[in-house]
């Protein structure tokens, strides 16, 4: 990351980084966690590969991403979780681009509806299972807030740094039905609870190695799947039918709420 000048974070230099579109369009494609070649990243943005590797050689320069090798090809990931926290941030506060086709209004609405964020689930499907963990008591809340509202001082988009949530009475049956290992988590060196605020819901949603595992978990079972270049997820019917089961989520009724307002 950028380093620091007279004991303050040098933001200008990760803003001039940010401030070309195709470096953003490649930011933005790596947000769910994944290492991407520079031929598929060059295709995202719709640049040349001598353009994107000039532009991925920036990214790697300033911290906000890491390169692997594999065999003859490079791959490069988000630098870590922050980065996508701060990406998140961003599109709160940037202006909505225009839609100019009902193919470009469709991919926004599916990232509403369910998405990857880093590597938890996200959107309105993210937000809903949150908040069936809690009707079914395998998260309890201990501030006065209701459900997954975000409560007065959260940020607008971000990892939550102190979150007002603990493991509940149910938790060994609730996860242990989504095929969570609870035990098996717990002896990682990762966190197992956080929670961050949705940026599309306003809502908190699961995140942490908890987050991460039932995103996991979900994909191996063929209950959701993922686009092979985009971040959006798509619930499929034998993942509808198992979180319906599971947790009771009613699937007509979050596809009628609609997004609370900012």
């Amino acid at each position: 990351m950028a380093e620091r000048a007279d004991g303050f974070a040098d933001i200008a230099a990760v803003g001039a980084l940010l401030a070309d579109p195709t470096r953003a369009r490649m930011l933005t494609a790596l947000v769910d966690g994944r290492a991407l070649p520079a031929s598929v990243l060059a295709g995202e943005s719709g640049v040349a590969a001598s353009t994107a590797s000039e532009h991925l050689g920036r990214l790697v320069e300033g911290g906000l991403l890491v390169v692997e090798r594999s065999g003859r090809h490079r791959y490069y990931r988000l630098a870590g979780s922050e980065v996508a926290a701060a990406i998140e941030a961003l599109a709160v506060l940037a202006p909505v681009r225009p839609v100019n086709s009902l193919r470009e209004s469709g991919r926004a609405a599916a990232m509403r509806r369910a998405r990857s964020c880093y590597d938890h689930l996200a959107g309105r499907l993210g937000v809903a299972v949150t908040e069936k963990l809690l009707e079914h008591r395998a998260l309890v809340r201990i501030d006065d807030v209701a459900g997954t509202e975000r409560a007065q001082g959260d940020p607008l988009a971000a990892p939550l740094r102190e979150h007002p949530y603990r493991l509940g009475p149910d938790a060994e049956a609730v996860f242990t039905a989504l095929r969570v290992d609870l035990d098996a988590l717990r002896e990682r060196r990762r966190p197992l609870l956080r929670f961050c605020v949705d940026w599309s819901e306003q809502r908190h949603h699961l995140s942490g190695g908890l987050g991460a595992a039932v995103l996991s978990e979900m994909e191996s079972a063929g209950w959701v799947t993922r686009h092979a270049s985009r971040r959006s997820i798509t619930l499929t019917p034998p993942g509808a039918l198992a979180l319906q089961d599971i947790l009771g989520l009613d699937l007509t009724a979050m596809e009628r709420s609609e997004p609370l307002p900012h």
